[in-house]
């Protein structure tokens, strides 16, 4: 049974991951510019927000999702205009000319950034939500152990979708020259600032 909730956590996981949206289009571009283990940390720091939100509908625990819910309003705007600040950050960005360390603070800053995003998306906490209400694994039966396979498997899909993303798109990077790398600067702030736009207009309508 366990097993069979891995299994089941490892597919949510990297279901959730796989569309590109303003995280995905970060990682591409921090993958393209700065290296595998840049966008790898972007990638994980998706997967450990997706990690936590996948306890909060795995344990059950409805008095967090109810708060995270009830601030919805302030966590897009928190989110969105860190995106905008991505996104123009990005446009203005000059390519870097070597691979970011693995010791150094870019790889922790990409790893927070990517997390903020994340965990200030209220449509996260909703899509974990519905689908482990759809496939009948909310509360796990009170079963700890359970809802830990379950969210385990939730962060291992997530990670395995950022994993395949980054090192398929590390394979081109080689071919990106300093000018190549401009433009992907370019086209990747103005991706991301749109996203940003996008989920503040968003209030407007709320």
């Amino acid at each position: 049974m366990d097993n069979l909730l891995f299994l089941r956590g490892l597919l949510i996981g990297f279901s959730i991951a796989a569309p590109v949206g303003p995280i995905g289009v970060l990682c591409i571009r921090r993958t393209l510019t700065n290296g595998r283990l840049s966008g790898l940390a972007s990638g994980f720091g998706a997967a450990t927000a997706d990690a936590i939100y996948g306890s909060i509908a795995g344990f059950g625990l409805t008095f967090i999702s109810s708060f995270l819910m009830g601030q919805q309003m302030w966590l897009r705007i928190i989110g969105g205009l860190f995106l905008c600040y991505l996104g123009i950050k990005t446009m203005l960005s000059k390519p870097a000319e070597q691979a970011a360390k693995a010791d150094g603070s870019g790889l922790l800053g990409a790893y927070a950034s990517t997390f903020l995003l994340t965990v200030t998306n209220p449509l996260t906490i909703l899509s974990f939500v519905a689908i482990f209400a759809g496939l009948g694994l909310a509360n796990t039966n009170g079963s700890y152990a359970s809802a830990i396979f379950l969210v385990s498997g939730v962060f291992l899909g997530s990670a395995l979708w950022w994993f395949l993303l980054v090192g398929g798109v590390g394979m081109f990077r080689a071919r990106f020259n300093p000018q190549g790398l401009l433009w992907v600067n370019r086209i990747s702030g103005v991706i991301i600032t749109v996203f940003g736009v996008i989920a503040l207009g968003a209030l407007i309508y709320a």
